[in-house]
């Protein structure tokens, strides 16, 4: 059987290395070609790379945690797709494979990859079943969502609880293990605090009533100084996603001039007008929030302003107006931030919208989205409504010109001539590049948006 090395692809967009998070496959399993084989997280996504070939898995290289770089082998697989070669190049002389011996044994007796579907290699992930422990009830034994459900079910079940053992009878001293550094120097300290609290009892005279400050015993300093020598702290290991935005955002803030202009605008139509929405959506069990409106917003703005959907080409000294509108989405996800990318903006409806951003913001958190769909935005736009806050500078998601984060709708007193009413208050933060925007075009780009936001029914006028 031939080796077959299975190197860190080259899958573009600037990646030149990855995280090893999780082998799907151990050490003598065979497997199928194009087999999920490793998840890799890379600074857009985590990626399931697929075997490149039929055989065994001979020697797995690049462990769990690693930081592989592009062409670095991973894995090397022993197949019998491929004619082994000799020193000399030419390929070597091999028994038939119907012919009975060493290798034919062995290759009965290595370990079967349980037969399931990405999908639901992917569920039972989630649930925490080994699906070798699964039997499935699918065409051929193939493993289906059902029966890792009913793995599940049963590893939940409560095992019979044992009687409690009977209680010890109480002791004057503890007895502490010898090899137990810690807790001894615990016991010791107390010990010694003991003896110092009577030693200070005796000489120390009693407070005065009128005393700015009472006088606590020494014994309480000594606790917390034997607890605390006890505590430890938690480290966790700066991977994945979050060193990945780590990257991300280093690089932007070392390489972009970062300027954040803040407004203030009078939502109460769009609130209004999101409710008439939502009362027309209902008898289809949909509804829309704010975001969708804000980014068909954001096009019409940035199509007034066509800096703010820009690149700037350093080394051929040009600012690039971009003539797409992809907008980035920045979804919170429990594994990191993730920006999912909302295509051609322009071209979709308030309600298209609204289903695309479903889609991406689903797929971030279960981490199934693919790696399109997390590259090529032209703007960013982060929304902090739903978890509230009133200002904050976003980073822009560099190589972009900007980035918009819109916050809570509050409901706020305003003045509205000469008199004081209680209107629906949305705050705008937007972060720009001073290298291609100046603080006025800002400003003239926010006024804009707060024109359409105030009066949505404006935006009727663009649509086509």
């Amino acid at each position: 059987m031939a080796e077959v090395e299975f190197r860190l692809p080259d899958v573009g967009e600037g990646i030149h290395e990855a995280e090893i998070v999780r082998w799907l496959v151990e050490e003598g399993e065979r497997v199928n070609e194009l087999d999920p084989l490793v998840e890799v997280q890379t600074d857009k996504a985590l990626v399931e790379l697929p075997a490149p070939a039929t055989g065994v898995v001979s020697r797995i290289l690049a462990m769990p945690g690693a930081i592989a770089r592009v062409g670095e082998v991973l894995v090397v697989l022993k197949s019998s797709g491929l004619k082994p070669t000799t020193p000399s190049g030419h390929p070597a002389r091999t028994a038939p494979e119907n012919a009975p011996g060493e290798a034919q044994v062995a290759r009965l007796q290595e370990p079967r990859r349980p037969k399931a579907t990405p999908g639901v290699r992917h569920y039972a992930r989630q649930l925490g079943v080994d699906l070798s422990n699964v039997k499935g009830t699918g065409r051929d034994g193939r493993i289906r969502k059902e029966d890792v459900d009913l793995a599940a079910r049963a590893a939940a079940r409560p095992e019979p609880a044992e009687p409690p053992e009977p209680a010890e009878p109480a002791v004057r001293r503890r007895t502490l293990p010898q090899d137990d550094a810690n807790t001894s120097l615990l016991w010791s300290a107390v010990r010694q605090a003991e003896r110092e609290r009577q030693r200070h009892t005796r000489v120390q005279p009693p407070a005065e009533p009128d005393a700015d400050t009472v006088r606590k015993p020494y014994l309480e300093r000594v606790d917390r100084l034997a607890e605390e020598r006890g505590r430890q702290s938690t480290r966790v290991p700066f991977r994945g996603i979050r060193r990945a935005t780590a990257e991300q955002v280093k690089r932007s803030a070392f390489t972009v001039p970062h300027v954040t202009a803040f407004d203030e605008c009078d939502a109460t139509e769009l609130v209004r007008l999101r409710a008439k929405w939502n009362q027309a959506l209902e008898p289809v069990g949909q509804r829309v929030s704010y975001l969708p409106f804000l980014i068909k917003a954001t096009v019409s703005t940035l199509k007034a302003f066509p800096y703010f959907n820009a690149r700037l080409d350093e080394e051929a000294q040009e600012i690039e107006l971009l003539s797409n509108y992809h907008i980035g989405i920045a979804v919170d996800t429990p594994h990191g931030l993730f920006v999912p990318v909302l295509r051609h903006a322009d071209e979709l409806t308030v309600q298209e919208i609204g289903e695309e951003i479903y889609r991406l913001s689903a797929g971030a958190r279960a981490r199934t989205l693919k790696p399109e769909d997390l590259r090529g935005s032209t703007f960013s736009i982060t929304n902090m409504g739903p978890i509230g806050s009133l200002f904050a500078t976003p980073i822009i998601n560099y190589p972009e010109v900007a980035i918009l984060c819109v916050h809570q709708i509050q409901r706020k007193p305003v003045v509205i001539g000469d008199d004081i009413r209680i209107r629906d208050v949305l705050t705008l933060s937007l972060s720009f590049d001073h290298r291609v925007i100046d603080g006025a075009m800002s400003v003239r780009f926010l006024n804009h948006l707060k024109a359409l936001i105030e009066d949505p029914e404006r935006l009727m006028l663009e649509l086509r």
